[in-house]
């Protein structure tokens, strides 16, 4: 259950991370290996800031998160009525989104059929309506119908029309949300999987479209304004990228934002299905550390969202209030390290001004204007419980190795003190030294002399101090 969670709560975070990531490339040509691809921001995005793709999916997640179907008209009003809200104040908006949302607005009465309306209007019209702006925010669908396939296929197609009349639009969001959905319950990729869902006539031109896809690299489509040729391009950086995990997830997203063009919302795609593959402990932290947009979130808050549509009920904050541990001590090889329980984080001491925090913590208990990481990191010894546990450990120990190069003083802590963080503790005294594992940790140990790793844990440390 606990990697099922972790793939729920990948699927909004990788979404962001792809859509961040191709933020400040966007409408650029491809880019070649010998540039690099960061969250660096550009333009009118700040580094980390997620633009239209992600902000119109929240919108979606958010109406999904109440428990409505997205069937249903009255769940299609609050969607619109959402996107208008923030079209409003947004950096950029779709051309094809702007017009209808512009329309439906007129006579001052939005409404999801008015929505329709005005893009059955604008398809008329134009015969142009398969931009890629609905495919870009279908992740949530799939969320909202992980044991409802034939229901998630029927809202696919209802909120893609909201914006995108076009059929082909509606079948990309289809055969999208069908591999979410299956890599969120199984952890495989498999677009295909949904091929069953598309109209007879047109199944063999997509099933055409994914084999070209699969020969040929992201760059090759660069019309990716389209939607079929955004989904291919998506697809194409996920399986011509050979790597498995969480590395597969980064270079995935890397090769999608080098297509050029419409950067962002291709890894925008692309990163909603490889975070439901392998999970937003995938997600660097990094990225995650650097992640926000509208509605004023961040990574926790994306989490929460994607938990809380999954679950059907509002994510409840941790409550640790059994624990009457308080310990706060320093590093033993770096004393602007101070290792702690959940305690010394709400008594934080003045010369912290940085926390990476090994557990859930509530709301309340997040630091105001420090940088703070949450790592998704699980005290138990099932393989279930922690899929990427060697990356997760030493994606933590860069994460304090990258805040104390900027001189800051780091708390490291989970609830206790207990396993959780002397491993950690000790991997990151382990680099630092050059020592190896056990004499790392035997010194850890020292300090923390309740403490005891899991054997999990143990046997990690050792794997980790060695890469």
């Amino acid at each position: 259950m606990a990697s099922l969670n972790d793939r729920v709560e990948g699927v909004l975070l990788g979404t962001a991370a792809g859509d961040a990531l191709g933020a400040p490339y966007e409408f650029e040509p491809a880019r070649g290996p010998e540039l690099a691809v960061e969250m660096a921001g550009g333009g009118p995005w700040e580094p980390g800031e997620w633009t239209d793709d992600t902000a119109m999916a929240i919108a979606i997640a958010e109406v999904a998160a109440t428990g409505a179907d997205l069937r249903d008209a009255a769940a299609h009003d609050a969607i619109v009525a959402r996107w208008h809200e923030w079209s409003l104040g947004a950096k950029d908006v779709g051309i094809q989104t702007r017009s209808v949302l512009t329309a439906a607005a007129r006579d001052g009465a939005l409404s999801g059929a008015g929505a329709r309306a005005a893009a059955a209007t604008l398809h008329e019209r134009t015969g142009r309506t398969a931009g890629n702006g609905s495919l870009m925010r279908t992740a949530p669908v799939a969320l909202a119908y992980l044991h409802d396939e034939d229901a998630m296929v029927e809202a696919a197609r209802a909120v893609s029309e909201l914006t995108h009349f076009d059929p082909e639009a509606a079948d990309a969001t289809v055969l999208w949300c069908s591999a979410i959905r299956h890599a969120v319950l199984t952890a495989e990729l498999d677009v295909r999987i949904g091929l069953r869902h598309i109209d007879s006539g047109r199944r063999e031109m997509w099933s055409r479209r994914l084999d070209e896809a699969e020969a040929s690299r992201p760059a090759d489509f660069p019309n990716n304004g389209w939607v079929v040729a955004a989904l291919q391009a998506a697809w194409s950086a996920i399986a011509t990228t050979d790597a498995t995990g969480p590395e597969h997830l980064r270079r995935g997203l890397d090769a999608a934002v080098r297509c050029g063009n419409d950067t962002d919302t291709v890894a925008a795609i692309a990163g909603a299905l490889l975070g439901a593959a392998y999970g937003a402990s995938a997600v660097p932290l990094q990225w995650r550390a650097l992640l926000h947009g509208w509605p004023g979130i961040t990574a926790r808050g994306l989490v929460q969202l994607a938990a809380t549509i999954e679950r059907k009920k509002p994510s409840t904050d941790p409550d640790y209030s059994w624990s009457r541990v308080n310990i706060l001590t320093a590093h033993p090889h770096d004393p602007n390290v101070l290792l702690g329980s959940v305690n010394a984080l709400r008594q934080l001491p003045a010369e912290v001004d940085a926390v990476v925090s090994l557990c859930r913590i509530a709301d309340t208990d997040v630091p105001k204007g420090l940088p703070h990481v949450e790592v998704r990191l699980i005290d138990s010894t099932g393989p279930d419980e922690n899929p990427h546990l060697d990356f997760v450990l030493l994606d933590a120990v860069r994460t304090i190795e990258e805040l104390r190069a900027q001189e800051r003083t780091v708390l490291l802590h989970c609830v206790e003190a207990y396993s959780r963080t002397p491993t950690v503790a000790a991997l990151y005294g382990a680099r630092r030294l050059g020592i190896d594992a056990e004499r790392a940790l035997s010194d850890v140990l020292e300090v923390l002399p309740d403490a005891n790793p899991n054997p999990a844990f143990r046997d990690a440390l050792r794997r980790c101090s060695l890469a």
